[in-house]
């Protein structure tokens, strides 16, 4: 084991440090800065070889590290906030200094398990931004659609119509956004040709759109996270689990509720296409519902196999051919 462990507490403005060597703690803040950020480095790239970074996945809040340490060659760790808090047990009381310790012990603790964190290409990095850019678009967009449906609600006549005009505005704006940022989200696929190669495979498959292959490719890191499709299908909640202990408890294998729901919800619009598009997961489809399978099963199954599907094309380099023997 390494002897020191940094571990950093992330906010908007500042980072919560600490570090843990020879048994010993400090605990430090400084700015959220590029500048900050490389002046507490310094003294620790001697000691690259020794030293262990961990931190949590913030979003945005991580991009001023993720630039810096692009550049070093300390072994970090970056944690799902959840992993990380699953992984605390019962604790009570919480601020960014305890938060921070608690990120030294759970890589102390975790280290030989976990995968180090490497940077992403800078097309990648721009990618995700555009993505979630376009995501809190969209869920923008789906308030103003429903508030349009609400309107109808108010009595009063002359009140309604100037408030749908100015809903009928706001829709018009923020379609014209997205549009925008799906344009340049094709720019940037386009500009980089392992990208490009990798969401043309995607697209192969039945029911695998342009924005699906865009999430899998953000959520994949280009496929150097979840290196194994059960890792990401599990990530995406498509995967059933068995529950059983002792004699007293057997229930039906299901999903887990810890997935992403974003992710799910897209394989699920994938799902549903790809079963009404004449190919061999519609086959399976048919034959398994035929059998009396429940239908939410049988689509799960789908979206299971719609993942595997997607980890062959970009391995063989091949598109998908129709050809698959679907059991």
């Amino acid at each position: 084991m390494r002897n020191i462990i940094i571990g950093i507490d992330i906010s908007a403005k500042t980072l919560d440090i600490c570090i843990k060597k020879d048994k010993q703690y400090e605990f430090i803040k400084i700015d959220n800065s590029p500048v900050q950020i490389k002046k507490f480095l310094k003294p620790y790239k001697p000691l690259a070889n020794q030293v262990y970074l961990g931190m949590e996945n913030t979003g945005k809040y991580n991009n001023n590290l993720y630039q810096v340490l692009s550049q070093e060659t300390f072994t970090v760790f970056v944690v799902h906030p959840y992993h990380l808090k699953q992984s605390i047990g019962l604790a009570r009381g919480k601020n960014d200094k305890v938060d921070a310790e608690r990120i030294v012990s759970f890589v102390q603790k975790n280290y030989e398990e976990l995968e180090p964190w490497e940077p992403s290409s800078k097309s990648l990095q721009n990618l995700k931004v555009l993505s979630t850019e376009r995501r809190a678009m969209v869920k923008t967009r789906t308030r103003l659609k429903q508030k349009k449906k609400d309107y109808k609600y108010i009595s009063d006549k002359s009140l309604r119509k100037k408030l749908e005009r100015i809903n009928a505005k706001s829709l018009k704006e923020i379609s014209a956004h997205i549009r925008e940022i799906e344009k340049i989200i094709d720019q940037t696929i386009k500009a980089d040709e392992s990208l490009k190669t990798k969401m043309d495979l995607m697209q192969s498959v039945p029911g695998v759109g342009k924005i699906v292959a865009t999430a899998i490719l953000v959520k994949t890191d280009g496929f150097r996270l979840y290196k194994k499709p059960r890792k990401l299908a599990c990530c995406a909640g498509v995967v059933p689990f068995n529950y059983q202990s002792g004699t007293s408890i057997n229930s039906r294998s299901k999903v887990s509720h810890m997935a992403d729901k974003s992710l799910k919800t897209l394989l699920n619009m994938a799902a549903l296409r790809a079963v009404r598009m004449g190919n061999d997961l519609q086959h399976y489809y048919d034959r398994k519902v035929a059998e009396g399978k429940n239908k939410m099963s049988v689509l799960n199954a789908v979206r299971n196999k719609i993942i595997h599907i997607i980890y062959a094309v970009i391995k063989n380099q091949k598109s998908f051919k129709n050809r698959l023997v679907l059991s």
